[in-house]
């Protein structure tokens, strides 16, 4: 058995022994990380004091192949994730956004001003606690393990040989890792008695906003009473009716179902089904006629209602109008499902890779445009390859490019993290205007992730593993987990005050947004429980893209400018 103790002792270097290591610091952190304490576990992040364990006691990776393992695993959990929030990165600055990412930001802004108040009040660079050390405090007080990654790119890339420094960074955070997680939600409850909120009074108003939302679609039957539009064609009442609607079928009288195109005339008695925003449906009473009730999808006929999925990468990007469906195919497309939400079906509307449109009409015409559209799920589930490495070659390139700035003792660089995420974001948003596929699905971005951020916590904890005890298992270490705690609640409970008190935002969201805020899926998971609806999802997908962006900058911003 001497070949196996000699494989699983430490301080071997050899290939075998590297991917052993690695294999069981991740398998053991993911598997630990699942066990609740109070309801909070902290997930993947065990995975770093698992690695931290194991280098305490001599486990060690050689120099370059654990510094290639964690610069790829951070750019495949970087790319990953800006592919993910990119589509939705600019639309979250429309309406309600602009306040919750206005409020993420001043977040954002009270972690740096509190923990430069730190190092100055400490005793700036003279003092115990080193800036390079506070940022990596920050960062896991606010539970952003990108930003720890940026931080240490861009220590590398003013010294690279401090090494020491980066490792110091990888303490702190650990050490204020655990507190973030759980201050983030002991502010929420917190804020909860402040206010004395009733959670079941939050539900109902998120349900009420819920059913005059504008952008859900109304489906709703009329019968045609108004003599005036008698003998009205459906192009000459757009432009009587000026909202986003679509008429999907018509009945007439003896019972016929037709499927209308622009030409179509409208008769007394017809009775028509409307696709439109529920706050236009008055307006359709006075042109039309009175509400009736019926259920289309009964009706014996010709006409039937099926959803086809674009899978053909030719049709990413096009125009909804320009596929012609009602002169080509006498179909009606009602509604366009992307990404959780259904859209009412706009002809300027750019198509994408991953749509299912709501198709109205007869059954083989459907099936002759799903032919033409691909609606093949078999094909989603290939990952782009070819999009995923040219971000990343582009990432890389312009993370690279030097930015000088006033104060600064070099160049700032995005680096391997922030690069590979402006790069995935802008081709996630606009990727389709060049005809690149960027459609993946949850599954594959998934699996990219997790894999790319285990390898990047692993090595980080395996490299500070040594120093790890004598660090932070001291007053010094007590001292960081203090000044986490502060970096994570005074900003919270702020916020949360401020969008409870001045702008009287729904509980449930203010959770999600302090969630979404700190980028910190624990956080999420104990608001969806509090919630029991996708209140607090929808709060931090809304925060997510520009928080996440914002703080990958601001950790490098700060070395650079206090290094």
């Amino acid at each position: 058995m001497d070949w196996l103790i000699t494989l699983l002792s430490p301080h071997q270097l050899s290939l075998a022994s590297t991917i052993l290591l690695y294999s069981f610091v991740i398998f053991a952190g993911i598997y630990l990380g699942k066990i609740k304490i109070f309801g909070v576990s902290l997930g993947v992040t065990f995975v770093l004091f698992v690695g931290i364990l194991l280098g305490h006691f001599g486990y060690e990776v050689e120099g370059n192949t654990l510094h290639f393992l964690r610069e790829f695993g951070l750019i495949l959990f970087i790319f990953s994730i800006g592919m993910q929030v990119g589509p939705g990165f600019f639309s979250s600055f429309k309406d309600g956004g602009v306040k919750m990412n206005g409020l993420a930001l001043l977040g954002i802004g009270l972690n740096v001003i509190i923990m430069l108040a730190i190092y100055f009040i400490q005793g700036g660079a003279d003092g115990e606690t080193s800036i390079a050390q506070l940022v990596g405090v920050m960062s896991g007080a606010v539970t952003n393990t990108p930003g720890l990654g940026a931080a240490q790119q861009t220590v590398l890339q003013i010294n690279s040989e401090a090494y020491d420094i980066s490792q110091q960074m990888s303490m702190g955070y650990a050490a204020a890792y655990p507190l973030g997680v759980v201050g983030i939600i002991l502010t929420m409850i917190v804020i909860k008695k402040i206010f004395k909120i009733n959670i079941q009074d939050e539900i109902n108003e998120i349900e009420n906003d819920k059913n005059d939302s504008q952008l859900a679609p109304h489906i709703v039957t009329f019968r045609i009473t108004n003599d005036l539009i008698e003998g009205l064609s459906l192009s000459k009442l757009h432009t009587l009716i000026n909202c986003n609607y679509v008429i999907s079928r018509i009945e007439k009288p003896d019972g016929r179902v037709v499927i209308p195109t622009s030409a179509d005339t409208l008769e007394h008695d017809d009775l028509v089904l409307v696709v439109c925003s529920i706050q236009d449906e008055e307006i359709f009473k006075r042109f039309l006629g009175p509400v009736v009730e019926k259920t289309w999808e009964m009706v014996q006929g010709p006409v039937v209602s099926r959803r086809i999925l674009i899978t053909k990468p030719e049709y990413n990007g096009v125009k909804l109008g320009s596929l012609r469906l009602r002169n080509g195919y006498k179909l009606n497309v009602t509604r366009v499902y992307r990404s959780g939400v259904e859209l009412v079906a706009d002809p300027n509307l750019r198509l994408q890779i991953g749509d299912r449109l709501t198709v109205v009409g007869k059954l083989a015409d459907i099936d002759r445009l799903a032919e033409r559209l691909g609606n093949s799920v078999k094909r989603l589930d290939e990952p782009n390859l070819i999009t995923m490495f040219i971000g990343i070659f582009l990432g890389i390139l312009v993370g690279s490019i030097p930015l000088q700035f006033p104060g600064m003792s070099v160049p700032m660089k995005l680096g391997l993290a922030g690069g590979p995420l402006v790069v995935a974001i802008l081709l996630s948003a606009f990727g389709h205007k060049i005809h690149l596929v960027t459609y993946t699905n949850s599954s594959a971005n998934l699996l990219l992730r997790e894999i790319g951020i285990c390898l990047f916590l692993a090595s980080v904890g395996i490299a500070a593993g040594k120093d790890f005890a004598a660090t932070v298992f001291n007053v010094r270490g007590l001292t960081w987990v203090a000044y986490g705690f502060i970096i994570t609640v005074v900003p919270l409970l702020t916020v949360g005050i401020i969008a409870r008190s001045k702008y009287k935002m729904n509980y449930l969201s203010i959770i999600g947004m302090m969630s979404g805020g700190y980028t910190d899926p624990p956080a999420l998971a104990y608001g969806n429980k509090v919630a029991n609806n996708d209140a607090p999802a929808v709060a931090y997908s809304t925060v997510y893209p520009l928080t996440m962006f914002m703080r990958v900058i601001v950790a490098q911003v700060v070395i650079l400018c206090f290094l």
